[in-house]
């Protein structure tokens, strides 16, 4: 006989605050039920961990020797009766461990969250009663006990863990076994309001915008902190048209800029402007593409803000790693942001001149020459409306984009430099740096964050007259001249500083590097402060920051023969590309197990130096052919006119990069679009003087993509 199996499904009503229906049911429909209510999913899972993962909790020093009050107050296991005993609040209530008393939580920065009566009874009972619990977190795994803790202690005043937490309880008459969480714990609401939060109030505030969504007007969802992230990636993806898209490399390698670019997503002409948030389907949420990128990274990895510039080029270069790993044939998308500038350095001894270019970079670090700016005087009508919308009428001022790149480019004095071709004598000479090749794309950072006279990082106030197209033309390298007298070839090993010949590459720690930046200064000023102090030292580079962060030359590339060791001089022959052919047998050999290409890539990347070589070599064996690729592949740069047209810029709100809130403003044919997060529309007053990051395309590339990407 054929057996049958039917499936009933059953449709309840089950209402979590009636225990008279709970009694009603069976016990595992009750367990079942509850289970699925409290449950907390993967999305909200991964936000808590970003937001934990930032700090470990430390243990309360209070927990040991904490006052209890005999006074006979004993908490009622029904947790209805629970309420702040001064407002009358029954959420976000906390419980006293040292006199029982039950008050309301904090209120939150926004003005939302609790009465504030348990912070008000630590405080009127002398601050003696410093640890609270939340009630309705309060859960057992086993002998462990876990739940939301508090210390009011001036020198803790956070979260903290409190071991003997079951003991104290059960003073207060409350059974820990069998309790179920209820209430939401801090890092749930932490997360809850990060997603809440209206930013509204300080991008475009006054201004009713028109909300636009489609293909490339794509919001992105705010996972908590990443802000940084969705602002570069919009910029980024600012000039991927929805045809171009499957076609487009860096597309193919990212799902999160397709659907960004093709419009899947849209939310419909109709939902545009309902309130709260857009229906799932409609929602991106880069959740894969964050944890790819930063999981490898000391800082990208955590749900703090970061640096949205040291992201855009962490990014870069992370796409050119897997991108040669895959297909050689192609310029590496970085590319399409490279450059190269030349520095011509002049010797005060006999005026001859050195031709250097440096490595390729991908942004251009501008610092702001306050000493050259200007309060522009308001005009009448302006004036008048800012006296009716009653906003301050501070005097703020401005530069222009031209002096920033004046600074950039002037000339700067070399002090105390030996000269190979005049038998290391120590002399002075004159610096002068100008851009070698166009990139495609220009991305520009304006340095608006500095160190104060108390070392804290503070944002200078001061606005950037920048136009929309400019011309670099008069920024070009020139190279050498006719009539000019070069430094010989064969006598050239780089001026190297008057401490001696050049030192070993020194090895730049990437915890003091994101410390350093964190602060918000530039990375080749930080790499800079660390080479000059060994790589690691922080509080040693802060000071050589202090004292050096206003040198025009602060922000430029690191010149190698600063870091790296000059080869000797050798009487083996080369392959044209200064590598000793004997040294690169005699290591291929002695190692015997890299290819002649691979060593020759390592010996070049090292300056020559062979145990470095071999150093390099084994470093990089788990991805050694992507990096050989990408040793191969660093001069891939693009030539074309010095005019530019603004496509995109990132606005930073707060003190410091490592704080605050970033907004994209991206350029759709003649209108700028905003994205501040999930929230897209139309600007109307775009914030071009006040943007940290700009990106610009060559107007002669506009329109004209290249097959080599």
């Amino acid at each position: 006989m054929e057996n049958k199996s039917k499936e009933i499904v059953v449709e309840i009503v089950f209402d979590t605050d009636d225990d008279d229906a709970k009694k009603r049911l069976p016990e595992p429909v009750v367990k079942s039920a509850e289970s699925i209510i409290h449950h907390v999913g993967l999305a909200i899972q991964q936000d808590l961990t970003a937001w934990q993962d930032d700090e470990e909790i430390p243990i309360s020093k209070y927990h040991k020797d904490l006052p209890f009050v005999d006074n006979g107050v004993k908490i009622s296991p029904d947790s209805k009766s629970w309420k702040c005993e001064k407002t009358g609040d029954t959420e976000n209530i906390w419980l006293n461990l040292s006199d029982g008393f039950i008050g309301g939580g904090r209120k939150n920065w926004d003005g939302s969250g609790g009465s504030n009566g348990a912070l008000d009874h630590f405080q009127e009972t002398g601050e003696k009663y410093p640890l609270v619990v939340k009630l309705g977190t309060i859960t057992t795994e086993g002998s462990v006990v876990h739940a939301d803790c508090y210390s009011y202690a001036k020198d803790e005043d956070g979260p903290v863990k409190v071991p003997n937490l079951g003991e104290l309880l059960r003073a207060r008459g409350i059974e820990i076994v069998g309790l179920q969480k209820t209430e939401k714990s801090t890092a749930e609401l932490e997360v809850e309001l990060n997603a809440n939060y209206a930013f509204d109030a300080i991008t475009e505030s006054g201004s009713k915008l028109v909300s636009v969504s489609g293909a490339g007007l794509q919001g992105l969802v705010n996972l908590g902190n990443t802000c940084y992230c969705n602002s570069a990636m919009q910029v980024l993806c600012a000039g991927i048209s929805p045809s171009a898209a499957p076609n487009d490399l860096l597309v193919q390698t990212s799902k999160l800029t397709s659907a960004i670019a093709s419009g899947v997503y849209a939310i419909p002409e109709k939902e545009l402007d309902t309130e709260g948030p857009a229906d799932p389907k409609h929602r991106v949420a880069p959740r894969m593409f964050k944890h790819l990128i930063g999981k490898n990274h000391v800082d990208f990895r955590t749900g703090q803000q970061q640096d949205a510039a040291q992201f855009l080029q962490y990014f870069l270069e992370q796409i050119d790693r897997a991108e040669a790993k895959h297909d050689r044939e192609m310029l590496p998308t970085s590319s399409l942001f490279s450059f190269v500038t030349q520095e011509r350095i002049v010797c005060s001894a006999d005026q001859k001149i050195k031709y250097k270019d440096s490595a390729n970079e991908t942004m251009l670090s501008l610092r702001v020459p306050m000493e050259k700016a200007e309060v522009i005087p308001k005009e009448e009508p302006e004036l008048k409306k800012l006296k009716q919308e009653g906003e301050d009428n501070k005097e703020i001022p401005t530069v222009t984009i031209g002096q920033c790149l004046d600074s950039w480019s002037a000339e700067t004095t070399l002090d105390d430099f030996r000269w190979p071709h005049l038998q290391n004598a120590v002399h002075s000479g004159t610096q002068v740096t100008r851009f070698q090749n166009f990139p495609r794309y220009l991305l520009i950072q304006i340095q608006r964050y500095q160190l104060g006279p108390d070392w804290q990082p503070i944002k200078l106030e001061v606005n950037l007259d920048i136009p929309e197209d400019i011309d670099l033309t008069s920024y070009k390298a020139a190279g050498p001249q006719n009539g000019e007298c070069l430094v010989p070839d064969e006598e050239e090993g780089g001026a190297i500083g008057a401490t001696g010949s050049a030192a070993p590459k020194i090895e730049i720690s990437e915890g003091a590097l994101s410390q350093l930046m964190d602060m918000g200064f530039g990375m080749n000023g930080c790499k800079r402060a660390l080479t000059t102090v060994g790589g690691s030292d922080t509080e040693a580079a802060m000071n050589w920051i202090f004292e050096h962060n206003m040198d025009p030359d602060f922000n430029d590339p690191i010149p190698e023969s600063s870091t790296d060791a000059a080869p000797a001089p050798s009487s083996g022959s080369s392959d044209g590309d200064g590598v000793d052919d004997t040294v690169v047998m005699s290591l291929v050999e002695n190692l015997g197990m890299f290819t002649i290409d691979q060593v020759r890539a390592a010996l070049k990347e090292t300056s020559g130096a062979a145990d470095r070589a071999a150093d390099w070599l084994f470093s990089h064996m788990d991805d050694l052919d992507s990096a050989i690729a990408n040793l191969q592949g660093n001069s891939g740069t693009e030539e074309g006119e010095g005019k530019y047209s603004m496509v995109g810029m990132i606005s930073h709100i707060g003190k410091n990069t490592g704080s605050g809130h970033y907004v994209a403003h991206v350029k759709k044919g003649t209108k700028w679009v905003i994205f501040n997060d999930e929230k897209v529309a139309l600007s109307e007053n775009p914030p071009i003087q006040h943007a940290y990051l700009y990106l610009f395309q060559r107007k002669d590339t506009i329109g004209s993509p290249n097959p080599q990407y």
